[in-house]
């Protein structure tokens, strides 16, 4: 299974899979487990498998991770549809850390668990669409279509460490007003002035309840637009926050708050995607910590936050090489994660 996962994820890599763009790969994807002998379901570029003999009366495990990519930023010095192995066990090409590598060692561990025979649990292992920009045609639409679920595992880059918790996502559009005048008269209200004491307010401000494992909420002005010329006072300036939530408020929660808070409107493109976290007591985690894994709170987003039961997010590669020009996977790390998910989920009782 190892060499097989090998071979898929080299052939995910030289076929374009941005959000949104995923066809190609999907129907790769979807044509390789076909000829493993799989039943494979499709709905859109989403592509899932059940275990054989189903029971509807046993607890229901997904495996998840996500084949669509961002597109590759300046500075690759290799092609990054070409998957490029060197003899130091690196294999280089865009998406081969995120998420492909989590993407070939479920659809492994998925083969050998369901091959051990029954388990206490039935599997599902569900290849999504459109992680990388939270999409709705990506795994949000796809889980109404199957049976409940009662734990889900999450591969992203975590480097095979549990992250039991994950920030939530909010992202505010912000708009103060002013009035139009000539820039030469003292005339006109400017709207950049009445701006800044709300971002200086979203910069300085701490909200008072903190996650052990995710620490405060986080927020970030990024963008700021205003302005027609240089000799007109602006009498609009809208800016964004991106709002990183703990779990100690949900986001619905956060936006009341600052809305109280700051004079600008504020606008929220969604409530959706509100951070997690997974019980100590959890099965899964008293695994990890038998085999002496250590947890962490991760800060950034995955379909961790659309799924609606409990959860955990694991997989081999490095969070840090995501999203970077010449991105790769260690080979090593491919073959590590395949047995310890495995280890981590065989006869495991829910």
């Amino acid at each position: 299974m190892y060499y097989r996962a090998i071979d898929l994820l080299k052939g995910m890599i030289s076929r374009p899979s941005f959000s949104r763009e995923e066809t190609a790969v999907a129907d790769f994807l979807e044509a390789a487990w076909k000829q493993d002998g799989h039943t494979v379901r499709r709905f859109g570029n989403n592509l899932w498998m059940m275990s054989d003999l189903f029971d509807p009366s046993r607890p229901t495990i997904l495996f998840n991770s996500h084949i669509d990519t961002v597109k590759p930023v300046s500075g690759w010095t290799r092609d990054p549809f070409q998957p490029e192995e060197t003899e130091d066990d690196l294999l280089f090409g865009l998406g081969s850390n995120d998420a492909g590598a989590s993407v070939v060692s479920l659809y492994a561990a998925f083969c050998l668990l369901t091959q051990k025979g029954e388990q206490p649990y039935n599997l599902i292992f569900l290849a999504s669409a459109e992680e990388e920009v939270s999409g709705k045609n990506g795994i949000e639409s796809v889980l109404p279509m199957l049976p409940p679920i009662t734990f889900a595992v999450v591969g992203e880059p975590t480097g095979m460490r549990p992250a039991v918790a994950e920030k939530g996502l909010m992202v505010l559009d912000c708009v103060s007003h002013g009035k139009a005048g000539h820039a030469a008269r003292n005339e006109g209200i400017n709207a950049i002035y009445q701006a800044l004491p709300d971002i200086e307010w979203f910069r300085t401000h701490r909200f008072e309840r903190e996650n052990p494992y995710l620490g405060p909420v986080k927020m970030s002005v990024t963008v700021i637009q205003a302005g027609t010329q240089h000799n007109v006072v602006p009498d609009r300036c809208s800016f964004v926050v991106d709002v990183r939530s703990n779990g100690c408020y949900s986001n619905r929660e956060l936006y009341d708050e600052i809305c109280a808070a700051v004079r600008s409107e504020v606008t929220a493109r969604s409530f959706r995607l509100n951070a997690s976290q997974l019980d100590a007591s959890h099965p899964f985690l008293q695994r990890t910590e038998l085999l002496g894994l250590e947890p962490f709170g991760s800060p950034t987003l995955s379909d961790q936050a659309l799924i609606p039961v409990p959860s955990i997010k694991i997989g081999p590669g490095d969070s840090a090489r995501s999203h970077s020009a010449d991105e790769y996977i260690r080979l090593p790390e491919i073959r590590e994660a395949i047995e310890l998910y495995v280890r981590l989920l065989d006869g495991m009782k829910l």
